[in-house]
């Protein structure tokens, strides 16, 4: 059996959905692996113009696979650096690819799960979706996924899910970052749909453009340098091919051509 799969559809819209849903979809080492790998394959793909990330069965991802940490807790320090390394590696990329990326959380999720859900653009959860970060009930610590956990939920909310490992619903999590928006079950296709819908309209470019500013802007003062850079680009937007086509076809009523018909 695969440990993911992968489409992508005529839209440009890429599904990579965990595969393992004997273990709900538990990171072990060999996923890891082939996470790291996909997202290295794709991240330069021009079709590719959304990603869209699940869990086969009833689960989004349980987190580490007990078994490959209890493996992990036999090697040398070193040997668990490392390890740990290359989920940082992972979570990284995925954060950083180029277009956005929406986590559509099916169900349970746990651990390094909500880091998978947090390094997303955009997160959406069904009724079935239970989040928790239960690390230290197993004397250990939601490390390397804590940037991205934090950056979303905020510190607060975080010292709450990290200390006590708490059990949390899809609108709970939505309340406190975590997911952009939650649907009933009967409502969660239409609605992540809906959103790559959204993403679609915007011209390809202009997305990756928008992901880097984030990137940049993002914890910065706002002073002159911010100011000068920001300033430039969104000169340099204007004068872009798809710049000139988003406000021809905005000024004349038509669809931009990144549209289609």
């Amino acid at each position: 059996m695969k440990n993911l799969l992968t489409k992508l559809d005529d839209r440009g819209v890429y599904y990579l959905t965990l595969n393992r849903p004997h273990v709900m979809n538990a990171f072990d080492e060999n996923l890891i692996k082939e996470l790291d790998a996909v997202l290295s394959e794709i991240t330069n793909n021009k079709h590719i113009r959304a990603l869209v990330i699940t869990g086969e069965g009833k689960a989004f991802s349980a987190g580490a696979d007990l078994d490959w940490m209890r493996r992990m807790s036999d090697v040398s320090h070193e040997e668990n650096h490392n390890d740990a390394m290359k989920l940082a590696i992972m979570l990284k990329k995925l954060d950083s690819l180029p277009f956005p990326t929406i986590a559509a959380v099916n169900g349970v999720t746990f651990g390094g799960g909500i880091g998978l859900v947090a390094a997303c653009d955009i997160a959406i959860g069904n009724g079935y979706a239970k989040f928790s970060l239960s690390e230290v009930r197993l004397g250990l610590i939601p490390a390397t996924i804590s940037p991205y956990v934090v950056r979303a939920v905020g510190s607060r909310n975080a010292r709450y899910l990290f200390l006590s490992s708490v059990i949390i619903s899809s609108q709970e999590a939505f309340h406190m970052g975590l997911l952009n928006h939650y649907a009933k079950n009967e409502d969660f296709n239409a609605l992540v749909e809906k959103n790559i819908d959204n993403i679609l309209k915007g011209g390809p470019k202009a997305l990756k453009a928008s992901k880097e500013l984030i990137f940049y802007v993002e914890g910065k003062d706002i002073d002159e340098r911010v100011m000068i850079e920001t300033a430039k680009r969104i000169a340099d937007a204007r004068a872009t091919d798809e710049g000139k086509e988003g406000i021809e076809a905005f000024l004349n009523k038509r669809k931009p051509n990144w549209q289609g018909e």
